[in-house]
């Protein structure tokens, strides 16, 4: 059998370390805009509310429960985005249906 020079404990993982701890903070940042969005989805489409009453609660509730976990400055300009992503999408669809 081949001889090996790997001693048990002696190996550096800061590698490893630092690719899990960015996997997992992705994984957050993923499910909780998965959140964000169903949750926009089921008050205005299932519940019935008005889209920016909607777009406000579930914007509000992203960016309380992101600064909540940590996420800092660089999620609240996400989910402000995304939030003006959806007021752009709306006025287009506004203008086409005025327009018809």
């Amino acid at each position: 059998m081949a001889e090996s020079n790997y001693t048990h404990g002696e190996m550096n993982i800061d590698a490893q370390s630092s690719m899990y701890s960015g996997f997992m903070r992705a994984s957050a940042w993923g499910s909780l805009i998965l959140l964000v969005a169903v949750g926009y989805m089921v008050f205005t489409l299932s519940i019935g509310i008005n889209w920016l009453v909607s777009l406000i609660l579930m914007a509000g509730a992203g960016i309380a429960i992101g600064v909540g976990l940590g996420f800092g400055g660089a999620w609240i300009a996400t989910i402000v985005g995304l939030a003006g992503l959806a007021l752009f999408i709306q006025l287009m669809i506004t203008l086409i249906n005025l327009a018809m």
